[in-house]
């Protein structure tokens, strides 16, 4: 097997160990001697996979600074979905879709580096089985390939995720900000909760490699349920 099939074998394995919880937030990740004989290589390529898994925040290393949103104590993964990185922790959310609308923002455009002043918005909350919602998000991305259609013919398989990758829009490095506020009047309906209730909000906007604009992302979190865990100079 070529050097980097390895290296994408082991990244991608413990990429789905952290997003799964079997490595929970702030654990540390076995060594580079162990990973090496676990998985039957060298130490060299377990570097390279450990880079990867780096450069995608889904670790820290020494010197660097890192932050993942935890449910229940466990990491939650943007890049596979929430919903699907909720579930490996074994509690059962739906998620239903308020809103999926083309809109025109120029000012959205030019605040984000956009190439385009069309964009899609996508609203969403979510529900833990027999109890009240949890969280509600409101998406909003470029207007491009299978995403430009997805106000008319839904989301690839129920998941903006998925639509996202369809679009062939590959998030590599994001910004996030993080506050509480007081729920207005018209979430705190959706939500379930007294106006005025203290919920986490969250913005994070994400970027491809090359820099274009991918996602921005506003999400109110019960702070029940929702932590943002911080990494500060630690190897995993």
């Amino acid at each position: 097997m070529p050097v980097s099939s390895k290296r994408r074998l082991v990244a991608d394995a413990l990429r789905d160990a952290i997003a799964t919880g079997r490595y929970r937030a702030g654990e540390r990740l076995p060594g580079e001697h162990d990973l090496a004989a676990r998985f039957a290589v060298s130490r060299g390529t377990v570097r390279a996979a450990l880079a990867d898994l780096a450069d995608d925040e889904y670790i820290s290393t020494h010197g660097g600074v890192g932050s993942v949103v935890t449910f229940d104590g466990a990491a939650l993964d943007p890049r596979g979905g929430w919903a699907r990185s909720i579930a490996a922790s074994g509690t059962d959310v739906t998620t239903s879709i308020l809103r999926l609308a083309r809109v025109d923002d120029p000012l959205l455009q030019a605040e984000v580096d956009a190439a385009d002043a069309a964009f899609v918005e996508v609203d969403r909350l979510r529900t833990v089985v027999g109890e009240r919602p949890v969280s509600l998000e409101r998406s909003i991305l470029p207007a491009v390939g299978r995403l430009a259609t997805a106000p008319t013919d839904g989301l690839v398989d129920d998941s903006l995720t998925a639509t996202i990758a369809e679009a062939g829009l590959v998030p590599a490095s994001a910004e996030q900000w993080v506050d509480v506020v007081p729920l207005d009047a018209d979430d705190a309906r959706l939500l379930g909760r007294a106006e005025g209730t203290p919920f986490l909000r969250s913005r994070r906007d994400s970027r491809t490699a090359q820099g274009a604009f991918v996602e921005r992302v506003d999400s109110l979190l019960d702070p029940d349920r929702f932590r943002l865990h911080m990494r500060f100079g630690t190897t995993r």
